[in-house]
């Protein structure tokens, strides 16, 4: 069987040799690499050491991808639209901790998407940035409806695409493979319909954790879509009302190399959060408005360049969905309370794009959501009321593919993948080689959305 080589990412968590570290954190890849190579030709080291060395290697291949500003070019891209931004207020900003950079080749280096990052905060926005614009987007007549009403539904129409970028097909007859996801059948979906599909799409099982569609076809027909349709019930749970059963379950409570571990500093920090809590659903809402109030949002590079994202979303008080959602799930589960994955898009009536929250299970209820990305959000802008919302709670703006993280796809994708933990825009490999980053082309379009009850 081939190996797959995003298994290997789950041995990150048994740690490097100290050298090869102390190149990596100096951004010395490529004396941290010719190490790397010189370790691999020794006996004594364990499989799982290997493998820890195999997937930092990977990682900083990647790492370049993402970080490619110097400071120059992230000042000049502040001035091209506040002229009078100054270098003096950028460096007080990286001093701050409130930009993404990391040392490259000895030289510090700007995430390549920081900027859009600082749209999302009013201090920004006062400073002259244009805000972000989904942050002035009215949900509260929604949320209101919801609350009122017991749920909301809608029927959304998505197209989705997967190709090789422009120019990278040189034989027209290399072999191609590429997956794109398509609704579970979960608790907020129903109605799943495939409406059209590129011909020879393979079809994952409905409750498959990273549902896709998939193709095996050759560089000549490489453009694979998908158009589907599905409905989408968000039910409102007054969470101060809920009665827990005395006995709670405990799947969904275990440790998942490499993100999901209980470290000491979270298990200390776990403790401390909950010290005073009576129960499940206090101990849930205690982390809820810990990662909500003391996690600022901030656009990361492909999951795949990073380090036990829950511990260090916690050590920065810095995060996206994915990462706020990953540190929720871990402190739930030390504390007992059974948490999982899910993501996928979110879909308004006039676009979609990528999101990830989490569920946590309280008995007798079943599972219930959280969403602390936007509950972080709402705290920066003030909004209590919604920010309490997406604690048992989201709303009908989603379109689920993925309840497992780092769970393989169907049929299995065993080369390294754009994200190894998660499929939310497609994976494709070309004559043998994976599509990444650049090289590969996906694209959703928003067909029709239609409320069931217009509010």
């Amino acid at each position: 069987m081939e190996q797959d080589c995003n298994a290997l990412f789950a041995d990150l968590a048994v740690g490097v040799p100290a050298d090869v570290r102390r190149l990596y954190d100096a951004g010395d890849f490529d004396a941290a690499n010719r190490r790397i190579d010189a370790l691999l030709t020794q006996s004594r080291l364990p499989e799982q050491g290997r493998n820890a060395l195999l997937a930092l290697r990977e990682m900083m291949r990647r790492i370049p991808e993402y970080y490619t500003l110097s400071r120059e070019e992230a000042i000049a891209q502040m001035q091209a639209e506040v002229p009078d931004y100054t270098p003096e207020e950028f460096d007080a900003l990286v001093a701050a901790d409130r930009l993404d950079w990391r040392y490259v080749n000895g030289q510090p280096r700007y995430l390549d998407r920081f900027l859009n990052a600082l749209r999302l905060y009013p201090d920004m926005n006062a400073r002259g940035f244009a805000p972000d614009p989904s942050e002035t987007e009215n949900r509260d007549a929604m949320l209101a409806a919801m609350h009122e009403r017991g749920s909301l539904t809608a029927c959304i129409t998505l197209r989705a695409s997967v190709a090789p970028a422009p120019g990278l097909v040189k034989d027209p007859n290399a072999p191609f493979e590429a997956w794109l996801p398509i609704p579970a059948d979960c608790e907020q979906q129903s109605d799943i319909e495939i409406l059209d599909a590129t011909p020879g799409g393979e079809v994952a099982p409905a409750d498959a954790p990273q549902r896709t569609i998939y193709w095996k076809t050759t560089a000549a027909q490489a453009l694979c879509t998908v158009t589907y349709r599905y409905r989408i019930c968000a039910a409102y749970h007054d969470m101060d009302a809920l009665t827990p059963d005395p006995v709670q379950p405990t799947f969904y409570t275990h440790e998942e190399a490499p993100h999901i571990l209980f470290t000491p500093w979270l298990r200390a920090l776990c403790e401390e959060i909950t010290a005073d809590c009576k129960g499940p659903v206090e101990k849930a809402r205690a982390i809820y408005d810990y990662v909500t109030t003391n996690t600022n949002y901030r656009y990361q590079p492909a999951y795949a360049c990073l380090e036990n994202i829950s511990e260090n979303c916690a050590k920065s008080g810095w995060g996206d969905c994915g990462v706020m959602s990953l540190l929720f799930i871990t402190l739930c589960r030390i504390a007992g309370i059974p948490a999982r994955w899910q993501s996928g898009l979110y879909v308004t009536p006039k676009e979609a794009g990528c999101h990830d929250w989490a569920q946590f299970y309280i008995a007798p209820y079943g599972w219930l959501w959280a969403d602390c990305s936007f509950g972080s959000s709402a705290h920066r802008f003030g909004c209590e009321e919604r920010r309490r919302h997406f604690f048992g709670n989201l709303d009908p703006l989603r379109m689920v593919a993925n309840r497992g993280f780092y769970t393989q796809l169907t049929p299995p994708d065993n080369a390294w993948r754009n994200d190894p933990y998660d499929n939310q825009t497609g994976e494709a490999v070309l004559d043998g080689k994976p599509l990444l980053h650049d090289a590969l082309d996906t694209d959703v379009t928003l067909v029709d959305f239609t409320w069931e009850t217009p509010f």
